[in-house]
């Protein structure tokens, strides 16, 4: 537990992926307390690449419990997050969604099944985030979704099926 802050006050993705990584292993070793953890992914959250890079190695890597056990002190951070917290969290399950009739049509199941655990992740933490701005946006989403798309510029929309099960997921939020 030899680096208790971040070195660069802007991380870069990869490097927020790392310390993400450090973090949660420690965190999962007890070296680290909810309380402090949460103090520092806060910090994290400061930039851009933070953000993502957290949410990238966290909802990603199956080894890392934290958003399975969502501690009150985390909640408590992703909450005061607000609207940045909850969009990478739903952009994060509309495409885990997605790939997931990706990987059925590619007779993928291992892929399958780690989209199919982000998605789970996204619709557990999006449950305990602020309800009223979860609905602003997901009824935003809702409306946009035929402009969705698959890549980065959404040139590559999502196709009807997609669409359904991204609709399916997104109500299991509310359940």
């Amino acid at each position: 537990m030899d680096k208790k802050t971040i070195n660069s006050k802007k991380p870069s993705f990869y490097q927020s992926i790392e310390i993400t990584n450090k973090w949660c292993k420690e965190w999962e070793e007890e070296l680290l307390s909810d309380e402090v953890f949460a103090d520092r992914v806060a910090e994290l959250f400061k930039t851009k690449n933070g953000l993502r890079g957290f949410f990238a190695y966290a909802l990603s890597d199956t080894n890392c419990s934290l958003l399975d056990k969502l501690p009150s002190s985390l909640i408590f951070k992703f909450v005061e997050g607000g609207e940045q917290i909850v969009e990478i969290t739903l952009k994060n399950l509309i495409m885990s969604s997605a790939q997931i009739i990706n990987h059925q049509r590619d007779n993928n199941p291992e892929y399958e099944e780690i989209s199919s655990n982000i998605s789970d992740r996204c619709i557990n933490l999006l449950k305990v985030l602020d309800t009223k701005l979860v609905n602003t946006k997901v009824n935003m989403i809702l409306d946009n979704l035929d402009n969705l798309g698959n890549s980065l510029n959404n040139s590559k929309k999502y196709d009807s099926k997609q669409k359904e099960f991204i609709r399916e997921k997104i109500s299991k939020i509310a359940k």
